[in-house]
Order: structure tokens, then sequence, then C-alpha cells
């Protein structure tokens, strides 16, 4: 059943677009994961969403730019172009703090907010508690987990693997 909104409004349009899920983490939309980056309603009636992938090449962006035109044109908007901009590159800190408590009770770790994970020389590997069990007792397993926006741990403690998603 489509949403009819008005179309001079992007309020609503922001409100459709917390619909759309990311295709890797579903309890995470494109919204939460902060990924748009403007809603444009043009004078010759088309509406453009600007979205900034997560990673340049990230695979998912295809399907989201897909499934953002197709719950917005059910909603009722004919004319609808998604454009990617590249800059500024998209940081963790654009997520909102329902995603990460959405990735949380997923059982993914979220980022922590302000934090870059990058190793520097000396540096302290970066904490990441366990989503599972709240344990800071954890260690990086690989720095590659199920997508390249993840990385794969392990609470010492209750001893689950749990993919953190790292700050960047």
């Amino acid at each position: 059943m489509p949403l009819m909104t008005n179309k001079t409004d992007t309020a609503s349009v922001w409100d459709l677009l917390e619909s759309v899920c990311d295709p890797e983490i579903p309890v995470l939309t494109v919204t939460d994961l902060g990924i748009v980056r403007d809603i444009v309603l043009h004078p010759d009636g088309l509406l453009e969403v600007v979205i900034t992938p997560t990673y340049s090449g990230c695979p998912a962006m295809n399907t989201i730019a897909i499934n953002i035109k197709a719950a917005l044109q059910e909603a009722g908007f004919d004319a609808v172009k998604v454009t990617t901009v590249l800059s500024p590159a998209w940081t963790t800190d654009w997520m909102s703090e329902a995603g990460r408590d959405k990735l949380r009770a997923y059982g993914i770790a979220p980022p922590a907010p302000g934090t870059v994970d990058k190793k520097a020389l000396f540096q302290d590997d970066v904490m990441v508690p366990c989503p599972n069990c709240g344990a800071e007792d954890t260690r990086m397993v690989s720095q590659f987990g199920s997508t390249a926006c993840k990385a794969m741990y392990k609470c010492n403690e209750c001893l689950e693997p749990f993919d953190y998603f790292k700050c960047h």
C-alpha cells in the first residue's frame, strides 16, 4: 500500500527513507547509517536523493540506490534520481544513536563515536565491548569480518565471536 506524501515536504521523504534497509545489515536503515546526505526537490518535479557510501566501492550501494528509488516511487514520486557523492567521505560519526543501539541488539559491536580504529605506532588496540555480554575483554580475530566494513572479534569472557562495525 503506497504512502502518499506531500511532494513539497522533504521531512516526509526523510520519513520514507527510514524504511529503506541496508541489504547487508537489515536492522539498519539508510538514515540510521547516515548515508543520506541531502534531499533535493527540483522545480521540474524531480526528487533527488544524495547518498555517500560507507566505503568507496561498497557492493551494497547499487542495491541501496535501487531500494531508495523503489520506495519513493511506491510512495507516489514519479521522477526519482539517486546521486552518489564521495566527498567528504562518510564517517561512522554520521550513524544515528538508534542505529548504534540496533547494531548492538543485532550482535554487532557498534563503532564508538569520534574514534578512529587505525592503529598508530605505539597506540593501544581499540577496546571493543562484546555486544553479547558487555565484557571489555575482547580481541580482534581478523581485520575483515562478514563484510568489508566489519572486523571479526571474539569475547574472552563468553567466548562468542562477533562482528565490529569499524570506525572511519
